[in-house]
């Protein structure tokens, strides 16, 4: 690994680990403006189709806790290389699979070996001086979070010219060249951790226990992202309706207007010489709370939900650097460990939206979603308020 002990990790690795993280992380998220196409070529109901999105999420969470602890345990490199060998065999059967229970399956693996960004996030914050952390934690997760907006972008483009198993497809073809690149530029580093792969997990429960910065880290990015991903999943039911009768392609070129939020997000850190990092999380949910706003009192108009998509992804993108910032000044070296417990709640809330904004979709339609959205969001500030102060006392 290219590290100067003075200079901390260099700019090279740095986008080498952004780029990858955003091709490896848009494999969960090509789904999502495909769904109305799964659910028409298959003839299952929309609300079928959408476990798609939640099956893919849990399997990320699932990943997230069983295959990210291994960081802290094994040589980085070759657990990426072999966990990439598992990608592509996830997305080869997605790609020909012709049963639901097929595509429930397959979903599942792809979220749950697509956690490489998980693996680098770490590796920056470790390798980072302090000056630089949440620089270098922001310039990777802007590569992650490029990958996961523009995914829905390209699906949605590529599902309605090719058709959605030309998606799958494709994704498997760019992890083979993401395979070469890790194998030939990616050098190794060494593991932090000599136990067992049990006495691993119970280091896990313990810090997750016993980090009080953590949890609340945990739960207020838990809450953000579940109200992000209720926005994203039910977004292709709301516009294949009037008044915008749209296809995948209009829905997926939502991902855009979402990377003007993202890359705004990305220089988060540098607010940090004007703001404290609890009064920037403070923003950063309001932000989420009032893109809500836009998203159902101008719900039926392309500007309002363009407005809301960018608010949306600028709050809960900018809390999500602070809140990692925030973890990873915790002196530790299980920093993979750290971060699995805060990406397992983060995927866990993801997952929760997505599944409650589904049902909410059946019942009570676009202002069901929002009212489900706005409420995780409000759940997260009310945590971040009561808890914050104390938190950073204890």
């Amino acid at each position: 690994m290219q590290v100067n002990s003075s200079n901390g990790i260099s700019r090279t690795v740095i986008w080498l680990m952004a780029i990858i993280s955003g091709l490896v992380v848009a494999n969960n998220y090509y789904n999502q403006p495909l769904l109305a196409l799964i659910s028409e070529d298959l003839k299952v109901s929309e609300s079928a189709a959408s476990r798609i999105s939640v099956l893919t999420q849990i399997g990320y969470a699932l990943g997230l806790l069983l295959i990210v602890p291994l960081g802290d345990k094994f040589f980085r490199k070759k657990l990426i290389l072999i966990d990439l060998f598992l990608v592509f065999g996830s997305l080869l059967w997605m790609t020909f699979a012709d049963q639901l229970w097929m595509l429930y399956a397959a979903s599942l693996l792809i979220g749950a070996t697509s956690v490489i960004p998980q693996l680098f996030v770490p590796i920056a914050a470790e390798l980072s001086t302090d000056k630089e952390k949440s620089s270098n934690i922001g310039l990777v997760m802007s590569g992650l979070l490029l990958g996961i907006l523009l995914s829905r972008f390209i699906g949605g483009i590529v599902g309605e010219i090719w058709g959605w198993r030309a998606m799958f497809g494709i994704a498997a073809g760019l992890m083979v060249l993401v395979w070469l690149a890790v194998y030939k530029m990616l050098p190794e580093l060494h593991p932090n951790f000599k136990g067992t792969y049990r006495e691993l997990m119970q280091s896990v429960i313990h810090l997750a226990r016993t980090q009080p910065i953590l949890q609340l880290a945990s739960f207020r990015g838990a809450m953000a992202f579940g109200s992000m991903c209720a926005l994203f999943t039910t977004l292709v039911f709301h516009m294949e309706k009037p008044p915008f009768n749209a296809g995948s392609s209009v829905v997926g070129s939502f991902g855009l207007a979402g990377a003007v939020g993202a890359l705004a997000a990305a220089k988060v850190g540098a607010l940090q010489k004007y703001l404290d990092l609890n009064r920037i999380i403070l923003y950063s949910l309001l932000i989420v709370i009032g893109s809500w706003g836009f998203t159902y009192f101008a719900g039926e108009t392309y500007w309002g939900l363009i407005v809301g998509v960018i608010l949306v992804d600028l709050g809960v993108q900018s809390s999500h650097i602070m809140n990692q910032t925030n973890y990873f000044l915790i002196k530790s070296n299980a920093v993979n460990r750290l971060n699995t417990v805060y990406m397992v709640s983060y995927f866990i809330g993801g997952s929760l939206g997505t599944w409650l904004a589904s049902i909410a979709w059946q019942k009570a339609q676009w202002p069901g979603v929002c009212f489900v959205g706005a409420t995780f969001g409000v759940l997260g500030l009310i945590a971040h308020i009561v808890f914050c102060n104390k938190v950073n006392k204890a």
